[in-house]
């Protein structure tokens, strides 16, 4: 049980996102008796966004938001949630926040979860575009619907060829549209992933109907009667009805850089998500943190880090010694494809591939350095995500060819060297 010293304490959290949420109902599990007050500038009960490219992009408008939580469980916690509420400055030396409606709150402990946003890229033309569309909020989905309309067979161009876009790109195309997906880079998911991955997905969208060009750099987007033209400095045109920009990801650290706490490729945290600055904590998409196992420092953008950072967070508010330590995983859903990645493949020299013996496609690619196992890519192949994972987390050393070979049974003692 903690002191009474933190009853009359307050714990401030910007942001109520995966990251936000998590950590306040982590507190109270960890035995915060104080206040604990969440804001948000998203007016919706904070919800899941994974779903937001996938399952609600394609479901019926009528369909509601997955809640992160339920409304009651934030009274029954007694978290104060204050919804479409933007936070407007950081005043770290009086230890309070200033609000879009000219209050201020005062804080004991603040927590920055404050993500990211998309990258609008300053393409001439594509601001004063109608119907120009990015995929990060429920109302940047409920807009894509609204434009779609009830007759969804519209000319969609998709601007990237990341993950967001493709997984936007398969959802849009299941329920009618006629889409296209322009990469800038040689190939789709370059920066992410290896060739084989990137030439699967650039075939299975082909298989379902989606135009995906590489080498694509968008210089303009001119207006045409009740459409706009997506203009390539190839000279190569496209017409589009809707324009869905997924070129990636900035952090959102302008209230921490106001408020001179430490910024590197993120606002830098310790192991505990502390900041440079006493009593303030930063979790998420928007944090760099260190990674004890790949022993750097990563930026990471997904569900998995914003949850495990916000319980790590929590438990060092409540005056707990702990350390952030683990394997990232992500994983995206692609038309019947499931794909599922553990740990970090950059710096990678060697790969093995394997595939197994399936009616629908089941391989996986190994990603190495040297000896050193990094990651693994999973695709409809949870048995290869969950070996990936035990073998990274405790640095085992592979048999490589085995590996390789389908016809030797899949499971772990078959591919451990002694």
């Amino acid at each position: 049980m903690l002191h009474s010293k933190h009853n009359k304490k307050k714990c401030v959290i910007i942001g109520a996102s995966h990251a936000g949420v998590n950590c306040a109902f982590a507190l109270r599990k960890e035995g915060w008796q104080g206040e604990i007050i969440l804001y948000d500038s998203d007016p919706e009960l904070p919800y899941h966004r994974p779903p937001l490219s996938k399952t609600y992009l394609t479901s019926a408008p009528s369909d509601v938001l997955s809640p992160l939580k339920s409304a009651d469980s934030y009274v029954r916690e007694d978290i104060q949630l204050n919804l479409g509420l933007t936070v407007t400055a950081i005043n770290a030396k009086e230890q309070n926040i200033t609000l879009s409606n000219n209050t201020s709150q005062s804080y004991d402990t603040l927590v920055i979860a404050t993500g990211a946003r998309p990258i609008i890229p300053k393409i001439p033309g594509l601001a004063d575009a109608k119907n120009v569309f990015q995929l990060r909020t429920a109302a940047d989905v409920a807009g894509i619907r609204n434009a779609l309309g009830s007759k969804p067979n519209k000319n969609v161009v998709v601007i990237g060829g990341g993950y967001i876009g493709l997984e936007i790109a398969a959802s849009l195309k299941k329920i009618g549209a006629s889409v296209t997906v322009l990469e800038r880079e040689n190939r789709i998911l370059e920066r992410v992933t290896a060739p084989e991955i990137s030439d699967f997905f650039q075939t299975l969208h082909q298989k379902n109907g989606v135009d995906i060009f590489t080498h694509k750099n968008v210089t303009v987007v001119e207006k045409e009667n009740n459409t706009v033209k997506v203009v390539c400095d190839d000279g190569s045109t496209f017409t589009a009805d809707i324009i869905i920009v997924g070129v990636g990801i900035q952090v959102n650290t302008e209230l921490a850089k106001q408020a001179n706490i430490e910024i590197e490729n993120g606002i830098k945290v310790d192991a505990s998500a502390r900041t440079s600055t006493k009593n303030i904590y930063a979790l998420g998409d928007n944090t760099y943190h260190y990674n004890a196992h790949y022993k750097k420092y990563v930026r990471l953008e997904s569900v998995q880090n914003a949850v495990d950072q916000a319980k790590v967070a929590a438990a060092s508010i409540c005056e707990k010694e702990v350390a952030y330590d683990t394997i990232p995983w992500f994983w995206s859903d692609q038309y019947d494809v499931k794909l599922q990645i553990v740990g970090l493949s950059n710096g990678y020299d060697n790969i093995v591939i394997r595939i197994e013996d399936k009616e629908q496609p089941c391989f996986s690619i190994w990603y190495f350095n040297g000896s050193v196992l990094l990651s693994v890519d999973a695709i409809n192949n949870a048995k290869a995500y969950v070996m990936g994972t035990k073998f990274i987390k405790t640095n085992q050393l592979i048999n490589k060819e085995k590996l390789a070979d389908s016809s030797i049974e899949f499971k772990p003692a078959n591919f451990i060297t002694q």
